[in-house]
């Protein structure tokens, strides 16, 4: 699909989006990194719809990820203003998985047409990676043949764990489940090797009303592209099913504290886990380490309240928590704090 001819003008004649927000400093930003315009099989928005979408859904950014074209790069310029920031990006949409190329040059596309057979993803991963941008494997379990991703995750950045695209009244998903399982088994040994891979969460829009849930919460010093990515590579980040959840989650050790995606050394100390939430009536907090399922305790029917627990370096190389409503849907996750 096109975005006819009078948008198709709009096209040509705009400029490319901004790379920075004016004015936003360091920060928790709200975004969505998987989203679709009516450029795409099975988009029905335009970039103007997209964008009161993406404000309504308290989004500070979005990332434009066609399939497998730039035709709506320079369209967002046109909608965009100094509260929103559009990070361009593509979905490559190869024969065997999906995924996001983030932060690439104005009008540039990667190729997709290979499979895991051709041995090609890595050189497109290389040609993303020296553009500056960040690769994301696309829901790796997604319920239809090529988007099931067939490709090891070596080489990608970020896991795409929460994809709210097959049903925005229940957003969390069976394939999300088995992609969750799957990340936090392969995190144990990622972290005592040294390099772990983050997860966000995107909402994957095609439709009206999908956008935002879920989305990613970015720890950035600005906002802008680069910072954003940064966040995102470093795991500074959480996902949050909509802009009614809040949460904080941090460790420490004596005067000592670290938040998502950091390191705490506490040597032989002892270390208190802390997570405050808001926006998940009944709600279940869960403590995760590379033992599985650690400490839960539940909320209160406000959605409010605060859960601690205590743990050390000795027992735990990493903790990260998950919030689900009563039902099991997944309302928060966060990526994880590492313990040395």
């Amino acid at each position: 699909m096109t975005l006819g001819d009078e948008a198709g003008t709009r096209l040509r004649l705009s400029g490319f989006p901004p790379t920075r927000v004016v004015g936003r400093g360091r920060g928790w930003y709200r975004g969505d990194c998987h989203v679709h315009s009516v450029v795409s099989n099975g988009g029905e928005l335009t970039p103007d719809q997209l964008v009161v979408g993406a404000r309504a859904a308290g989004l500070d950014f979005l990332a434009t990820t066609e399939h497998n074209t730039s035709d709506a790069h320079g369209a967002w310029s046109r909608y965009v203003d100094d509260d929103l920031l559009v990070i361009l990006g593509q979905e490559v949409t190869t024969q065997t998985g999906h995924w996001l190329a983030l932060g690439v040059p104005p009008g540039h596309v990667v190729e997709w047409r290979y499979g895991v057979r051709d041995n090609m993803v890595d050189r497109h991963l290389d040609e993303v990676h020296r553009a500056g941008g960040l690769c994301v494997a696309a829901h790796p379990h997604a319920p239809f043949p090529s988007g099931t991703f067939m490709y090891p995750y070596r080489g990608f950045d970020v896991v795409e764990v929460w994809n709210g695209q097959w049903s925005s009244d229940v957003p969390w998903q069976a394939d999300n489940e088995a992609t969750l399982a799957e990340w936090g088994r392969s995190l144990a040994a990622d972290v005592r090797q040294g390099q772990w891979r983050p997860a966000i969460g995107n909402s994957d829009t095609h439709l009206v009303d999908q956008i935002g849930i879920p989305h990613t919460v970015v720890l950035a010093d600005e906002l802008s592209a680069d910072t954003i990515l940064a966040g995102i590579r470093a795991g500074r980040s959480w996902i949050a099913a909509s802009d009614a959840v809040e949460l904080s989650f941090t460790v420490s050790a004596g005067h000592r504290i670290a938040g998502i995606g950091e390191r705490l050394k506490i040597g032989g100390e002892p270390a208190v886990v802390r997570v405050d939430v808001r926006g998940v009536p009944s709600g279940i907090v869960s403590f995760h380490t590379e033992e599985g399922k650690a400490y839960s305790a539940s909320l209160p029917d406000t959605g409010s309240g605060t859960v601690k627990w205590h743990t050390s370096a000795e027992n735990s190389t990493f903790v990260r928590i998950e919030v689900r409503e009563p039902r099991g849907h997944m309302a928060a996750l966060s990526n994880p704090i590492l313990l040395a």
